[in-house]
């Protein structure tokens, strides 16, 4: 009975205090009484310096967040004396921070936070801040922290009209209309967000980018969000239309040889920086999707990248060109990058970076790594990652991508030799890059939690912390999150953190397991059609380009014998890709087109393994409701609610998905599914036409 009323007391109290996840992970709670006594003792003033904006930011970022959780208001002091946070400004401190603890017999303990300069103050300041969420000792600190990489940039493909490619939580952040004149508090809170996990870029808007947001209008408004973002140590760029010479400008060409057109570059690079003199540079999207670029010319990418990057040089701006190009003539789409890029390497412009995604089709739930990483080697490359899950299950799905991140940056290219992993491709320690840098595909719009679902704030938060410290483990990023944005319960913390480890090998279970790709519907990119073959349409736009399924096995056959896409990779990566025995079974339908009734490593036919992944992806979604349901003690309700529901949804649709494949594949298979399987909910002819 006792314990009965506890609860429920207990869950009145959390109640009152109902969430909706606009705090993030930057909560602040107040922690026990111990735990809070501690850091009382070692910190009773706080030593500031305000010389800026930022510094500025920095003490009232700590101060408040210090009361908020141990109750106590710090006092401030000029002078360095006993229990004291001190900032300094050292110059010998090329990149990030450190915090260290000092000790002195007579003036007692002191934390030191060094930096060259006041942004990465901030950093190390938000560092110390995460320490004290998570309830860990101060009392003997020695970090020294640097970035993996320089720029850490997020893409937003925000649209004018303020709806969201992909974007699954809502409108954008950006409120064009009412800019410049009034800006949403909103900016000041998405740039406080990024900083905390030192995130400093954002590319505002959509690669399928308006020529617009170059005019005078809009960047007048884009200059009002980088003075706002700029205090946080946040720069601002912009994707543009290759054609904008002629669309914007009113030239008869966008020819990027064109005298008259490199002009007008040139011009409007200097009108950019008069609005926003930090401004940050271009992303671009050219010759992909039907979007324009150098080759409507007759040209090539170098000369369009180089075309931006010589009207960037004078101001410090860096072109990000996008190595994302397909055609229908090609006969692999997994080739095609590669074969665009390869014989450019070495001819473009010092301040020009290749953005390349993680994989070589796109944002699918599982690919190999793309093959161009460690194979430009005279290129700066920056990877390209989706945090919005486009492919992944939208806002609906719980799917931690913070595995398949780590999957792809600890990959090894065998670029020069055993442990070239595409991080050290990228980060500069393999191979001299002027510049280094990272993307995250957005997935913040204006819901209240900002992500759509509670659990897709993880993505952003893990995109953050790997594009600071590549090296960092998923499951340690979880542990971070889950303490800061819930509980520091181990109750809670151990189960969950168990559940996001498992959620993104679950998605791939349920949708493509086993190296398949592109099964989605054609439309929105959520639900499954294998079926789907639209008569005249991009043949690689249809899911069967992908899957190939006939009578006699399934999968693309990309070895020696098939499209040689195996030829790209590394030896001895490429053998491994390309015998049948060797390659990994979770990326065995992508390189090989293999019998239905091949047998895999556990003896189990390939017919048998694809229907037991598929059983395991949908078992995996429904423990994961069970875990959930026994969190409601220790969160809000509010947010317990929410996911419940999500779970719900992420349970029914995997049910789907299962279904939807494997009575498909059944039909060239002509094999039962195995006895131990569970019988499928729906019929083929239901799923064909099923809206769901």
């Amino acid at each position: 009975m006792k314990n009965i009323l506890l609860f429920i007391l207990f869950s009145l109290a959390i109640n009152l205090f109902a969430e909706d996840g606009s705090r993030l992970w930057l909560r602040y709670e107040l922690l026990s009484e111990q735990i809070s006594e501690n850091y009382k003792q070692i910190i009773s003033t706080v030593c500031p310096i305000t010389y800026s904006e930022t510094t500025k930011i920095i003490t009232r970022e700590f101060l408040s967040a210090f009361e908020d959780m141990t109750g106590k208001r710090l006092n401030l002091s000029k002078k360095r004396t006993g229990n004291c946070l001190v900032f300094l400004i050292d110059k010998k401190i090329e990149k990030g921070y450190s915090i260290q603890t000092q000790k002195d017999n007579k003036s007692g303990i002191s934390i030191l936070i060094a930096a060259a300069d006041d942004i990465n103050l901030l950093y190390g300041t938000f560092h110390l801040l995460r320490l004290m969420q998570m309830q860990g000792n101060i009392s003997d600190l020695n970090i020294v922290e640097k970035p993996a990489y320089d720029r850490r940039i997020l893409n937003h493909w925000d649209n004018i009209d303020g709806t969201i490619e992909r974007g699954y939580a809502g409108r954008s952040l950006w409120n064009w209309e009412d800019l410049p004149e009034k800006s949403d508090p909103r900016y000041t809170e998405y740039a406080r967000a990024n900083a905390s996990i030192g995130i400093n870029g954002t590319v505002l808007n959509n690669v399928n980018a308006n020529p617009k947001f170059i005019s005078r209008e809009y960047l007048i408004k884009t200059a009002e969000i980088a003075n706002i973002f700029r205090k946080w140590g946040i720069r601002v760029y912009l994707s543009v239309n290759f054609s904008s010479p002629s669309e914007l400008g009113g030239l008869p060409t966008s020819d990027p040889l064109n005298k008259e057109v490199r002009r007008w570059w040139k011009e409007k690079a200097k009108e950019i920086y008069s609005f926003i003199p930090d401004f940050g540079g271009f992303l671009v999207k050219a010759n992909s999707e039907g979007l324009p670029g150098p080759q409507d010319f007759g040209r090539t990418h170098v000369d369009g990248a180089n075309l931006l990057a010589e009207a960037l040089e004078p101001y410090g701006g860096i072109v990000m060109w996008r190595a994302f190009v397909y055609d229908a003539k090609s006969t692999d789409r997994a080739k095609q990058a590669y074969d665009e890029f390869m014989p450019l390497d070495g001819r473009f412009h010092k301040n020009v970076i290749i953005q390349v995604k993680n994989g070589p089709i796109d944002f699918q739930p599982r690919e190999p790594l793309h093959p161009l990483f460690g194979a430009m080697q005279k290129t700066p490359l920056m990877i390209e990652f989706q945090i919005t899950q486009e492919y992944l299950g939208f806002s609906k799905q719980l799917a931690y991508l913070a595995p398949l991140y780590v999957e792809c940056l600890q990959s090894d290219t065998y670029a020069k030799g055993k442990g070239s992993v595409t991080a050290k491709c990228t980060d500069g320690t393999l191979f001299p890059q002027t510049i280094t840098a990272i993307a995250g595909v957005a997935n913040t719009g204006n819901d209240s939690n900002w992500t759509g679902h509670h659990f897709a704030q993880a993505n952003w938060y893990c995109f953050g912390r790997l594009a600071w410290n590549h090296e960092l483990t998923s499951e340690h990023i979880a542990d971070e999150w889950l303490r800061m944005t819930f509980s520091n319960e181990t109750a809670f913390i151990e189960p969950v953190k168990r559940m996001m480890a498992e959620s993104r090998e679950a998605v791939v279970n349920y949708m493509m397991p086993l190296g398949l790709a592109h099964l989605f519907a054609w439309e929105h990119h959520y639900g499954p059609e294998p079926w789907l073959n639209i008569p005249d349409a991009r043949p690689d736009w249809m899911p069967s380009y992908y899957h190939k399924a006939d009578a006699i096995g399934l999968g693309f056959d990309r070895t020696h014998a098939g499209s040689n896409a195996v030829s790209q990779y590394f030896p001895p990566l490429s053998t491994i890709y390309d015998q049948i025995e060797t390659c990994p079974e979770n990326l065995l339908l992508w390189f090989h087109h293999v019998p239905w009734n091949y047998r895999m490593q556990n003896g189990n036919t390939l017919w048998e393994n694809l229907c037991r992944k598929y059983q395991d992806g949908v078992e995996a979604a429904r423990e994961f409701q069970k875990i959930w349901d026994k969190t409601a003690f220790f969160i809000d309700k509010e947010r317990f609610e929410h996911v419940q529901s999500k779970l719900k949804v992420q349970t029914r649709d995997a049910i789907w998905w299962r279904d939807a494949c494997l009575l498909y594949f059944q039909t060239f298979s002509r094999q039962p599914i195995p006895y131990e399987q569970e019988r499928p909910v729906h019929t083929l002819e239901e799923l064909n036409v099923s809206k769901f």
